[in-house]
């Protein structure tokens, strides 16, 4: 594969750990010796996505705190304030993967534009970038675009706010739902970081498949002290 003139990430996950599941069983505490933890986040998951992806547009710290209380209602647990307020003040805080780091410098080197598309608030994202402690040339937010991924609309609004066509980005992304199948339809490049060993669906191919992003440099053809 050629390198492209810019590669877009997605970023919970792809280049941050996503670690909400941990900080919601410290959210829950005590409270879930009365429940099934595992199916809770599930469903807690679920929710999210079903509010990201119907209704109208509402933002992501709202999308969080809606949905944690709407869920632990559901499990007949008590929601309180402080509750949404600790996942809200945690997000904010989660840094990269230990590879993620090296290889955006590498390539940065080789003078490609690095951005990112995410499913977040502006600020939420700011500090999480500041945290991967690499120059990120843009970060496209659905705050900005005002719709959450997988909607096409997030990505015609990358188009526009990149000024490039489909064929001068490669999207890598960890999560198939949101990033690898609109991307497919969109005919964009894309390569799958499979960090949980899921399985892919060919139907939505051809799509490359790292395990992490370590590999990504030697993908695009990158040679080490490229630039």
């Amino acid at each position: 594969m050629n390198p492209p003139t810019w590669i877009t990430f997605d970023c919970y996950d792809t280049l941050v750990e996503f670690a909400i599941d941990d900080v919601t069983r410290d959210i829950l505490d005590a409270r879930a010796d009365t429940i099934d933890v595992d199916s809770f986040l599930a469903a807690f998951e679920a929710l999210r996505y079903e509010t990201t992806t119907h209704g109208p547009y509402i933002p992501y710290r709202q999308v969080l705190r809606d949905t944690l209380a709407q869920s632990m209602r559901a499990y007949d647990l008590p929601y309180r304030k402080e509750d949404g307020d600790a996942l809200l003040a945690a997000v904010p805080n989660w840094g990269p993967f230990p590879e993620v780091p090296p290889a955006l410098a590498r390539l940065r080197a080789a003078g490609i534009n690095l951005a990112i598309i995410t499913n977040s608030d502006d600020d939420i994202m700011a500090r999480n970038v500041a945290n991967i402690g690499v120059p990120i040339d843009r970060v496209i937010t659905a705050q900005q675009a005002g719709a959450y991924k997988p909607s096409p609309v997030i990505f015609a609004y990358t188009l526009r706010a990149l000024d490039c066509a489909p064929g001068d980005i490669v999207h890598v992304a960890q999560g198939f739902e949101y990033d690898i199948v609109p991307a497919h339809a969109l005919g964009w490049t894309r390569v799958w970081i499979n960090r949980y060993g899921k399985t892919g669906v060919p139907a939505y191919g051809p799509y490359h498949e790292l395990p992490d992003l370590s590999g990504l440099p030697d993908l695009l053809g990158i040679a080490d002290g490229d630039r």
